[in-house]
């Protein structure tokens, strides 16, 4: 189970990463060329959005790295990633794959009781 939330916070970590970059990519346009009226406009809260960009992304994939050692702190900050993602940059079609990945990898991690053992099942 721990290999399985390393795994999922990986690919939701760079996920979050990819998101991440184009939300401040697109806050930093926005300021530096302005708005075009109906088409591209500044949201409400920059610094909200960028601080999520940033940091939720790494607390993920420092969670999924943490995952397979120290399973309780790893779940928390994928947990945590997930909650920053949703507060920073909201629910929509593209930060919905990252936060699913990373909940699910963050629940994964504080399941797993005790460490992953090879086991004969035959």
């Amino acid at each position: 189970m721990r290999n399985a939330a390393l795994i999922l916070g990986l690919i939701g970590g760079l996920m979050g990463l990819l998101v991440g970059l184009f939300s401040y990519g697109y806050t930093t346009a926005i300021e530096q060329f302005g708005e075009v009226e109906g088409l591209f406009e500044q949201v409400a809260n920059i610094n909200a959005i960028r601080v999520a960009a940033v940091v939720s992304p790494l607390l993920a994939l420092a969670g999924a790295g943490m995952a397979k050692v120290q399973a309780l702190w790893g779940g928390a900050l994928l947990l945590i990633s997930v909650l920053g993602m949703y507060l920073g940059l909201g629910f929509g079609f593209f930060t919905m794959w990252p936060m699913a990945f990373c909940g699910l990898a963050g629940i994964m991690a504080l399941a797993a009781g005790q460490p992953d053992e090879p086991k004969a099942h035959f």
